[in-house]
């Protein structure tokens, strides 16, 4: 699989101890502290946007969404009226 063009950058302001720390673990799993850093990043990055997408509820509160969504759908007073007026979100 061939890689994919590095072109883009983040800068970072770190103090003198964060960015000695980061160059010291770097040096010590044998990667540079680019590859280092943004390996972290990544793996970081995913795991957030991951929580904020995942919906997670119990077995129980699951059965019972189901349970909802497979009620017959009953009608709405005035929605149809509603439907037929013109958009207020046209220019």
């Amino acid at each position: 699989m061939a890689s994919a063009t590095k072109s883009n950058r983040i800068e970072l302001r770190l103090t003198n101890e964060q960015k000695s720390e980061i160059e010291q673990a770097a040096a010590l799993s044998g990667r540079s502290v680019t590859d280092f850093s943004v390996s972290l990043l990544v793996r970081e990055a995913g795991e957030v946007i991951h929580v904020e997408r995942d919906l997670r509820m119990s077995k129980e509160s699951l059965d019972a969404f189901n349970e909802i969504l497979d009620r017959p759908a009953k009608p709405v007073s005035g929605l149809a009226d509603l439907l037929k007026r013109p958009s207020v979100f046209t220019d």
